[in-house]
C-alpha cells in the first residue's frame, strides 16, 4: 500500500474517530456471511457504526485524536464499533450479540480515556444506562416533595382538618 493511500486512510479514520469518547473493539473475522450481514443491519438500525480496520493504521489515527486507550486492544482482526445513545446501550447490544453468536468476540473498549478488556465491557453492559440514571435522579429530586404531600394526606392532614374545624367552630 502506498504512503499516499495510507495517509488518506488515516485521515478518514481520524475524521470518524475525532469526536468519539468511547469505541468498542470486536473480532468479526470468524462470523459467517449471514451472521455478519444480520449483525451489520441490526447495528445500523440502532445508529451503531462498525468499521474493519488495519491495526497499525487505526493505532496511528487513534493516537492523533486522543484515543490512545485503543492501542492495547488493537491486536489481531479488529472491527471498531461506536454509536448508539450512550456507551452502556452500545455495550449492552454488543454483549447481547456476543452471547447469541459464539464466533463473535469482544476484545475490549476505550471509554473516557481508559482501556477496558472484554470482562470490563461485560460489566459495563450490566450497569444502568443514561435514561435509567436520569430517572433515578428525577426520583431523588422529587422524593422530598412526595414525602411532604404524603404527610399532609396522612396523619398531618387529619390534624390540619381538626385545626380547621376547631377554628370554624370558634368563629
Amino acid at each position: 500500500m502506498s504512503r499516499f493511500i495510507k495517509d488518506h486512510i488515516i485521515t478518514e479514520l481520524e475524521d470518524q474517530l475525532r469526536d468519539l469518547g468511547e469505541v468498542l473493539v470486536v473480532d468479526m473475522s470468524k462470523l459467517t456471511g449471514t451472521d455478519a450481514n444480520r449483525l451489520r443491519v441490526e447495528l445500523g438500525q440502532n445508529n451503531i457504526e462498525s468499521l474493519g480496520v488495519k491495526n497499525s493504521l487505526a493505532r496511528l489515527a487513534a493516537s492523533r485524536v486522543g484515543l490512545e486507550a485503543l492501542s492495547p486492544i488493537l491486536e489481531g482482526p479488529s472491527t471498531l464499533v461506536w454509536g448508539s445513545d450512550d456507551v452502556v446501550a452500545l455495550s449492552k447490544q454488543i454483549t447481547a450479540w456476543a452471547k447469541e453468536i459464539d464466533e463473535f468476540e469482544i476484545k475490549g473498549a476505550a471509554v473516557e480515556g481508559q482501556t477496558l478488556d472484554a470482562a470490563g465491557v461485560d460489566k459495563l453492559s450490566k450497569s444502568p444506562g443514561r435514561p435509567e440514571l436520569l430517572a433515578k435522579i428525577a426520583g431523588l429530586i422529587l422524593s422530598p416533595a412526595g414525602n411532604v404531600a404524603g404527610a399532609l394526606l396522612g396523619t398531618g392532614g387529619t390534624i390540619a382538618e381538626q385545626v380547621k374545624s376547631h377554628s370554624e367552630r370558634d368563629e
